[in-house]
């Protein structure tokens, strides 16, 4: 059989996406099975979010992740290669070199062109173009002083900001509670001391609405804390915009206002939520970058990366244990008074330099179930992580998810959850006070499909909140819409101010059904449901989608079935969406499959840095 239609049978039992299969019978004929098959294959990956396709993986056993494993056989017989480079150069359409080819292969990586472009601008980013700035140590290390109190022990808040106060480029990591927020606030504020004479253009962003909203009310908070004349005071930004509101994303189309030809107008760019952002994003960031300007990256290393391809911060952060530089040890020994001891390893130098892990959480401690069951799912300890649960933690409980029994207390537990917004609804409440009680808790799971998924629990919750009469939904023939419904915007629409992961509530009231959004700057607005953009009922929403938010009582459902999307990062990311309690249903044996069972991302950013 040829491949074009072998490549078709993996389409019909949607093993490939017809977009891979298309791309590869464009580049390749039948008369070049190999090439075909690599094609179809790294076109894959990449929708799986890998940013490359290693020639090691080239092999049946690794094809459609053990699934058909006959017609994986069959693929690489008829493919017929032995040795792939060979195979692979041989066609116009692959190069190992600047020449402007589809594929790229790249010592044993293979690459869509784009992501090889994106990979190379994200690594000469981080690596050579990150300079040192000139900077008056005495001065700095004065204003410092001001900002953070006396400490023993080595405060990594004030190494952080030393870190990003002397270099163009930095990257801020650490889990909930470490103080991202508090640490960019000082940072900010000596920046604006240190540069008095020369007013700065400071820019706060993030990857959606909601981690925006979060960015705008905590900095906002952490800064009016801080001793700052009213002409410091007025010199700091006020709110956090989307990445895509950032960069000019226009209506249904690809292109963005600013670029290289058009940069932004800005000296400083501070983006949160940092592990969200995928490798194509980033290249955006990069190449709307004036030349001069600051950035600094916050984020949390260990969550979930972006849905889309590549796990930039993590790439990025992989070599910070090896610790600095001798002469930048030295440097940020003098600025902090702390004694940092210089890595031993000549690795990466120039990106590990950039770095700060902040170490120490102040929201959650010895007395915190969560925080210590994150620790322990983070260090992919299953038996610790189980044994948290048996502590008398109040803060975090494991409901068994076994029986039809148990799924139906955990309907009842979704029904309580959502009950006080619901109230509120009734009541005539303020949107504003209606959107943030809606925020009090969240059903988060792995899924999009299936009675574990979203499309299944959101579903189920609304029959549940209907018999409870909560809600009064109308047949679905006749509206999806109804007094109290929320959703989740999947599909940015930037004329409207709405952006994917942003969260509204449908409300009745004078002029009829509108949904209201909150915004990034506090305020909140309201839209006619037919004006929307692609759009989920969010009752549940996935793992994912709920990145850059946090809700005080935080429902994470695992499915009864293992499936290789749970993971130690997925249910790290949902046990710190919550502040104050977690409710886990799950099955024991898929909890502890999931802790040792890690996100794979494969690209090349890590041996770039080498």
């Amino acid at each position: 059989m040829k491949m074009s239609a072998l490549l078709q049978q993996a389409v019909g039992q949607k093993l490939f996406r017809a977009l891979d299969a298309q791309f590869a019978m464009m580049l390749a004929s039948d008369e070049q099975p190999g090439v075909m098959l690599a094609a179809a294959l790294v076109s894959h990956d990449a929708g799986e979010g890998h940013v490359c396709l290693p020639l090691s993986r080239l092999r049946p056993k690794y094809c459609f992740a053990g699934r058909q494993p006959e017609l994986a056989e069959q693929l690489f017989a008829v493919a017929g290669t032995a040795d792939w480079v060979s195979t692979l150069l041989a066609s116009p359409a692959v190069s190992d070199n600047d020449e402007p080819t589809p594929l790229k292969l790249i010592g044993d990586r293979l690459y869509l062109n784009r992501m090889w472009g994106n990979e190379q601008s994200v690594a000469r980013f981080f690596g050579a173009q990150n300079c040192a700035m000139p900077i008056d140590e005495q001065r700095l290390a004065d204003v410092l002083n001001q900002l953070f109190d006396a400490a023993a022990d080595t405060d990594w808040q004030k190494v952080a900001a030393a870190v990003a106060l002397t270099r163009r480029i930095s990257v801020i990591s650490g889990g909930p509670g470490t103080g991202k927020t508090t640490t960019v606030a000082k940072l900010l504020a000596a920046l604006v001391q240190l540069s008095a004479e020369t007013p700065l253009r400071i820019q706060l962003a993030a990857p959606t609405g909601k981690a925006a909203a979060r960015l705008t009310e905590s900095l906002g908070s952490a800064l009016r804390r801080l001793p700052l004349t009213d002409k410091q005071k007025a010199a700091l930004p006020d709110d956090a915009c989307t990445l895509h509101r950032l960069l000019g994303a226009q209506p249904n189309s690809q292109r963005l206002r600013y670029h290289s030809g058009n940069p932004l107008h800005l000296d400083v760019l501070v983006v949160d939520e940092a592990s969200m952002v995928d490798l194509p994003m980033m290249a955006k960031i990069i190449d709307a970058l004036p030349a001069h300007a600051r950035v600094i990256f916050l984020g949390d290393r260990d969550q979930l990366a972006s849905v889309e391809a590549g796990a930039v911060l993590g790439d990025i952060c992989h070599y910070v244990n090896l610790g600095y530089s001798s002469g930048r040890a030295q440097e940020l020994s003098r600025i902090t008074g702390y004694s940092l001891p210089p890595g031993e390893s000549e690795h990466a130098s120039t990106l590990r330099d950039g770095l700060c892990i902040l170490q120490k959480s102040y929201r959650f401690d010895s007395q915190s179930g969560i925080g210590q069951l994150a620790f322990a799912v983070n260090a992919s300890d299953a038996r610790r992580a189980q044994s948290t649960f048996t502590l008398g933690f109040s803060d975090i409980a494991k409901r068994p998810l076994r029986e039809s029994e148990d799924y139906a207390l955990m309907m009842a537990d979704a029904v309580e959850g959502y009950r006080n917004y619901l109230d509120l609804i009734r009541q005539h409440a303020a949107p504003e006070q209606i959107l943030q009680a809606f925020g009090e808790y969240q059903l988060l799971c792995a899924l999009r499909e299936g009675p574990f998924g979203v499309s299944g629990l959101n579903e189920r919750i609304e029959q549940a909140l209907i018999q409870k009469r909560l809600i009064t939904r109308p047949a679905p023939a006749i509206s999806r819409w109804y007094n109290g419904r929320p959703i989740m915007i999947s599909r940015n629409d930037s004329a409207l101010g709405l952006f994917n992961g942003d969260i509204g509530i449908a409300l009745e009231r004078e002029g009829g059904l509108r949904v209201w959004f909150a915004m990034p700057d506090g305020s909140v607005k309201s839209v006619q449901p037919s004006r929307l953009p692609g759009h989920d009922t969010a009752f549940a929403m996935t793992v994912h989608k709920s990145q850059g938010s946090e809700f005080d009582h935080t429902a994470l459902v695992l499915p009864n079935q293992f499936t290789p999307v749970v993971t130690r990062e997925l249910v790290y990311t949902a046990i710190t969406r919550a502040r104050k309690r977690l409710s886990l249903y799950t099955d024991d044996k898929i909890f502890e499959k999931a802790i040792v069972t890690r996100t794979e991302r494969r690209s090349g950013l890590i041996e770039i840095f080498e």
